[in-house]
């Protein structure tokens, strides 16, 4: 509990991820990645349940020793790649109200695919939320400038390339950039209200929360090379 308000924390994971199959078990330092969202979950007394939404029996078993509840399986109508967080937060939001018989005021989301998240990253979001009276926040990072909007490019069928922005034409040096931020997929806290009554993950009043310091969302098996090399090189930086 935070501020009088109960926190439900979800943790979506699906079994049927295309980019890698069982994303969600696949391990970083020797641990799946759903069993190290409980490590981070036990850092936070502000949690007052969690859950994990999921479609596949081996990940709610591992989420369960990783002490991740799995109280109920997502429904196949919300297991396939174009369903939205929406949908899968208001299912286990009202599933959970259901079975605990409570009401829960803040819906935390805990992707696993952000393995480097840390407790005070989630602690920093509720905060926010709550102090801010915000509808909703998400934590974010600052876009490279070699990803930046104005700076990519489309590529026509026939081959012709042009900017995807045409203001990008007029961009010489990245000092004339505007700084963008991309989703990091640590914490999205969200309301209740905001998810049941405005039906949406990004409410009328939602902020940001600026994470620095490098953060990987593991779409790709790159992406996880990326994670344990970054671990990797942490470690090597701790005193001996």
């Amino acid at each position: 509990m935070i501020g009088h308000k109960r926190v439900l924390a979800v943790v979506p994971a699906r079994g049927g991820s295309k980019g890698i199959p069982l994303k969600n078990l696949k391990p970083v330092n020797g641990v799946p990645l759903v069993a190290l969202v409980g490590e981070v979950i036990r850092e936070l007394p502000e949690i007052d349940r969690a859950v994990v939404s999921t479609d596949n029996d081996e990940i709610a078993s591992v989420a369960e020793e990783a002490g991740i509840a799995a109280p109920f399986r997502r429904p196949e109508s919300l297991s396939g790649d174009r369903i939205g967080d929406l949908e899968v937060l208001t299912q286990a939001l009202l599933a959970c109200e259901e079975l605990d018989g409570i009401t829960y005021d803040i819906v935390l989301m805990l992707q696993p695919t952000s393995p480097l998240r840390e407790p005070a990253h989630v602690r920093d979001c509720l905060n926010k939320l709550v102090q801010g009276d915000w509808d909703a926040v998400w934590t974010v990072s600052e876009t490279d400038s070699k990803g930046h909007p104005l700076k990519q490019l489309t590529v026509a069928a026939d081959g012709k390339m042009d900017y995807y922005d045409p203001a990008g034409a007029t961009i010489i040096a990245r000092q004339q950039l505007k700084p963008v931020y991309h989703r990091n997929g640590i914490a999205y806290a969200i309301t209740r209200d905001c998810l049941l009554n405005q039906h949406t993950i990004k409410g009328a009043r939602t902020a940001a929360l600026v994470i620095e310091g490098e953060h990987v969302s593991i779409d790709t098996l790159w992406d996880l090379e990326q994670v344990e090399l970054i671990l990797s090189r942490r470690r090597r930086s701790l005193p001996q």
